[in-house]
């Protein structure tokens, strides 16, 4: 869902919870989708 643009809040509403502080338990990071915006390190990899 937050891929499609849906907000933590818009989730948490799907999925019954109250608090927001709830919903961000589930998150996780998406390494895929960060290797797409991270720059390449200066000097190559050592």
């Amino acid at each position: 869902m937050l891929r499609n643009g849906a907000s933590l809040s818009e989730i948490g509403d799907v999925l019954g919870h109250r608090h927001l502080q709830t919903t961000k338990i589930y998150t996780k990071v998406d390494i895929v989708a960060l290797r797409t915006l991270a720059l390449p390190w200066p000097g190559g990899v050592q």
